[in-house]
């Protein structure tokens, strides 16, 4: 049984459904239900037998990719009591709706999704007349970004940033990465997010690991806090570091051309 905040839900994301014109699959093959969740958060994937007749005591299977088990329904028993034979994937993670079996409502819930879910799903009635019915679901998990460092091997580790110079032109920041798999790519911003410009990055790379170094200039002192942000899309990591730049450095003329590698590391 679900919650129902979840109940609420569903009925609005079939709303949805219906007023963006989906079209359900079935056992021909024709029409497919696509939805998207992204990855954290739970995902509905709404079944529905075309009678739309009390299935309480019916039976209905949901397959992954046509051959893992996730949920199965047979006249009160399931998988989350006394059926086995659910993929291990699943194993705690799928809800029904249980109170709604009356209205036709085969529908389930997959809680905190992640990338391996997406895929494309089936749900069947094999023993509703004539020829039991199939409807096809896929579901898109999109990946979000967070700091994957602890469970990546290869995810970029925190930036190394410096003042690295003054000059006449304002103060160089330098932003450093080591080590990281796949290629990063690095951008400077100030504190509202805002992306800086920057020089050519350089790039290295060694036993398939890519390290980068990264420079600005910044000139502006209505914000003296600046982030570099290390960003992999092929694993949804993201990881930044911050320097504060003492405003003295963009008054302080005495500085300028002096090497300030090293100084206010972060």
């Amino acid at each position: 049984m679900v919650s129902q905040r979840t109940s609420t839900l569903l009925s609005a994301f079939v709303c949805l459904l219906s007023s963006a014109g989906t079209t359900w699959g079935h056992g021909h093959g024709m029409g497919v239900v696509k939805v998207v969740a992204e990855e954290g958060n739970d995902a509905i994937l709404p079944c529905s037998p075309s009678t739309k007749e009390n299935i309480e005591s019916k039976l209905f299977d949901w397959k992954k990719d046509g051959q893992m088990e996730v949920f199965m329904y047979d006249a009160g028993i399931h998988y989350n009591n006394d059926l086995s034979g659910q993929d291990e994937q699943f194993s705690r993670r799928i809800s029904h709706f249980q109170e709604q079996l009356k209205y036709g409502n085969a529908s389930i819930v997959i809680r905190n999704t992640t990338m391996a879910d997406s895929g494309d799903y089936t749900c069947a009635f094999p023993h509703l007349k004539p020829g039991g019915e199939i409807y096809n679901i896929q579901l898109v998990v999109q990946l979000t970004f967070k700091d994957r460092a602890s469970e990546i091997r290869g995810a970029s580790p925190k930036p190394y940033v410096s003042i690295y110079d003054v000059t006449d032109d304002g103060v160089q920041l330098k932003c450093e990465v080591q080590g990281a798999f796949p290629q990063p790519t690095l951008q400077w911003q100030d504190s509202d997010g805002k992306v800086l410009p920057a020089e050519e990055p350089r790039v290295s790379e060694r036993g398939g690991r890519y390290s980068i170094t990264l420079q600005t200039t910044v000139t502006s002192i209505t914000t003296n806090r600046f982030h570099c942000v290390a960003k992999q899309e092929n694993i949804g990591h993201v990881v930044n570091a911050e320097i504060i730049v003492p405003k003295k450095l963009f008054e302080d003329k005495s500085c300028h051309g002096s090497s300030m590698d090293g100084f206010l590391e972060f």
